[in-house]
């Protein structure tokens, strides 16, 4: 019992981050970027892959 009582204290945490990877995936994805990529290294920095997607520029399309 006291490891689930371990694992309910840290759920918040879970749920918060992997909430926090969905979101910089769509994002993501509405700068023409991957989303599996930039999912991928929101759980790995979290926040500071956020930073780096609202600081970087839209990918252009092709020219022609």
């Amino acid at each position: 019992m006291d490891h689930l009582s371990t694992f309910a204290e840290g759920a918040p945490w879970f749920v918060g981050w992997g909430t926090l990877a969905l979101i910089n995936a769509a994002l993501a994805q509405g700068k023409n970027r991957s989303g599996l990529l930039w999912f991928l290294l929101s759980l790995l920095f979290g926040p500071l892959a956020t930073l780096l997607l609202v600081v970087l520029p839209k990918v252009r399309g092709n020219l022609f």
